[in-house]
């Protein structure tokens, strides 16, 4: 279907260009949400006609998204998800997961304007792209850990996905190694007590 897109569309085009896409992306998301129109000559007199109301409506939502980007930008949330002893999360943080988490922070962003391309299934430090507007897209970090401590470890730079990050080093390692040295010095002092033994 030919569409003529009301704002600029990642990848498709630029307000008022006439563009084809698919017949299911047209009905069910440009046409219902106001981004596009269908290309007919009515159609595109009628976009004509309203194109600089268009084109302001557009500059007042850039700049509200704008507004927002500066107050997310740089930010980081924590986010507190059961996971096993690799790091592997029992369940995903999702874009609904990551929508809902910014609006208790009060921030309303949709879970359309969350750009995942896979929901997250491991702890971690996790950068997630917020597109606020077409124009305007911000980069935030989410830490997913097993608790607060976790993150905070984490967030000092720590890899929690190891057995070593959670149990601490092998003590057992170290307990061998002190053995070793005991065993070494009852040797020598053995050896030794045989040389007296033959020089008397």
């Amino acid at each position: 279907m030919d569409v003529i897109l009301l704002e600029r569309i990642a990848k498709l085009g630029q307000m008022g260009d006439t563009v084809k896409v698919r017949d299911g992306y047209a009905r069910n998301y440009l046409l219902p949400t106001g981004r596009a129109l269908r290309a007919n000559e009515a159609n595109r007199a009628r976009f004509e006609a309203q194109k600089a109301q268009l084109v302001q409506r557009n500059e007042e939502r850039k700049a509200e998204a704008k507004s927002v980007a500066d107050t997310l930008e740089g930010k980081s949330f924590i986010v507190v998800r059961s996971a096993g002893e690799t790091g592997q999360l029992y369940g995903s943080v999702s874009t609904r997961d990551v929508s809902e988490i910014l609006a208790e922070e009060g921030y309303k962003v949709g879970r359309n304007q969350v750009e995942l391309n896979h929901p997250i299934k491991t702890i971690g430090l996790h950068s997630v792209t917020i597109s606020l507007h077409p124009e305007v897209s911000v980069e935030i970090e989410f830490n997913i850990a097993r608790s607060p401590d976790e993150a905070e470890r984490q967030a000092r730079g720590e890899d929690l996905t190891s057995v070593e990050a959670m149990y601490g080093p092998d003590e057992d390692e170290y307990a061998d190694e002190d053995d070793i040295e005991e065993g070494e010095d009852t040797e020598t002092e053995a050896s030794e007590g045989e040389e007296n033994a033959a020089s008397a």
